[in-house]
């Protein structure tokens, strides 16, 4: 996770896009928000200026500019500790609302999974449903990127991503041992 300081440099994105056809306003937004760009108004966005965020910047300006709208990219710093601490509380704010829809994603997860295991469903295609798992590596690795503060519910992420594994590997195997009994029992 990268270190930011203080007097980190910021980077200030302000659109302006058509309002028709609304297809192009909304594509932009959800790239900006796909990447964690924090709204700051209408048409405002911003995120550290770090390497991590560069991909998904220059996407929503090459949307912007696709749909015919109009870019400026500012580099900002703030005009004191103050704006600093601000900006970054705001960030982390919003990394910790993303990291608490992933921990209510893995218990859904692990509801799933204990439900198929109640009911005693154990089957190839239930397992194979069971891709959520790889989903929800891909968000954890995608959400890490982003979390360049260290959000405080991370760690507890990180604990739940590993039980949702087990969960799922603990139920990979119960399926895999009601596939191989052979009739009578004998395996």
């Amino acid at each position: 996770m990268p270190n930011i300081e203080a007097d980190a440099r910021w980077l200030v994105l302000v659109l302006k896009i058509p309002a028709e056809p609304s297809r192009h306003r909304v594509a932009v937004w959800r790239e900006l928000r796909r990447t964690g760009a924090l709204s700051l108004g209408q048409g405002v966005w911003a995120v550290p200026d770090v390497p991590v965020f560069a991909d998904g910047t220059a996407r929503a300006l090459e949307l912007t500019g696709k749909a015919g709208g109009q870019a400026l990219t500012l580099n900002a710093t703030g005009s004191g500790p103050e704006d600093a601490a601000r900006f970054r509380a705001l960030f982390t704010a919003a990394r910790s609302a993303d990291w608490a829809e992933f921990l209510a994603d893995c218990g859904k997860f692990e509801e799933e999974i204990a439900k198929e295991i109640r009911i005693g469903k154990f089957t190839l295609a239930e397992l194979e449903e069971e891709q959520s798992l790889e989903r929800l590596r891909r968000w954890h690795r995608d959400l890490t990127a982003r979390d360049v503060f260290g959000a405080p519910e991370a760690p507890e992420a990180a604990v739940r991503l590993k039980a949702c594994a087990a969960v799922c590997e603990d139920y990979a195997e119960r399926v895999f041992a009601v596939l191989h009994e052979t009739p009578g029992g004998d395996r």
